[in-house]
C-alpha cells in the first residue's frame, strides 16, 4: 500500500487552487516488504531460520568454507518422544516445548554457528571448525544433554531426547542439499541404534 499526498497552492482566500506536486510515502510498502521476507524465511513458531533459508546459509558457508580452508559439519535433529507430548497434551504444549528449545539451542552454539528449524520437530545445526567431525560429535553430545534437560510447562515436567546425524562437507558433499540428505540419513541411523545418540 502507497500513501500519497498532494501539495497544493492556495488562493488569496485560502481555498485549495492547484495541484503542485505530489509525495509518497513507502514506508509501510517497506513494512510490507520485510513482513513478507520474514515470513517466508523465518519459522513463524520459533522465529528461527526455515529450511529455504538455513539451506542458502549452507550454500554460503560451503563457499566461504572453501575460501578459507575450513570444514562444515551439520548436525540433523530430530526429538525423540515429542509425538506423545503432542498426543497426550495437545499441540499448544509442543509448542510450547519447541519454542523453549529453540532458545535452548540458540544459547547453545557457537556465535559463528546457525541453526533452524526444518520442520515439526526437526532442527539443523551448521557448525564450522577445523576439527571436524570431533567438534561436530561433541556439539552433538551437547545438545543432547541440553535437550534430554526437562521442560517446565503449565507446572508439568515434559521430558523429550534427541536424535542427531552429523554429515561434514567434502568428497561427495559438496552441496547444500546433498549435506542436508546425508546428515539426515545419519540421524535415521542414530534413531535406528536406539535413539538418544
Amino acid at each position: 500500500m502507497q500513501i500519497r499526498s498532494m501539495v497544493v497552492e492556495h488562493d488569496a482566500e485560502g481555498h485549495p487552487s492547484r495541484v503542485v506536486g505530489t509525495n509518497t510515502d513507502i514506508t509501510q510498502v517497506k513494512d510490507h516488504q520485510q513482513q513478507l521476507e520474514r515470513i517466508a524465511h523465518f519459522d513463524a513458531l520459533t522465529a528461527l531460520p526455515n529450511r529455504l533459508l538455513l539451506a542458502y546459509r549452507l550454500q554460503q558457508a560451503l563457499a566461504q568454507s572453501q575460501r578459507r580452508g575450513q570444514s562444515i559439519a551439520v548436525a540433523y535433529l530430530d526429538l525423540d518422544g515429542f509425538k506423545t507430548i503432542n498426543d497426550t497434551l495437545g499441540h499448544g504444549t509442543g509448542d510450547s516445548v519447541l519454542k523453549h528449545l529453540a532458545r535452548r539451542l540458540q544459547n547453545a552454539i557457537r556465535e559463528g554457528d546457525k541453526i533452524g528449524r526444518l520442520g515439526g520437530d526437526e532442527f539443523a545445526v551448521i557448525q564450522f571448525g577445523n576439527e571436524q567431525p570431533q567438534e561436530a560429535a561433541a556439539l552433538a553430545a551437547r545438545l543432547i544433554e541440553i535437550i534430554g534437560t526437562p521442560f517446565n510447562i503449565d507446572n508439568q515436567k515434559l521430558v523429550v531426547g534427541a536424535s542427531i546425524g552429523i554429515a561434514v562437507a567434502g568428497g561427495d558433499y559438496q552441496d547444500s542439499t546433498q549435506l542436508l540428505r546425508a546428515a539426515d540419513l545419519a540421524m535415521y541411523r542414530a534413531k535406528a541404534d536406539g535413539r538418544g545418540r
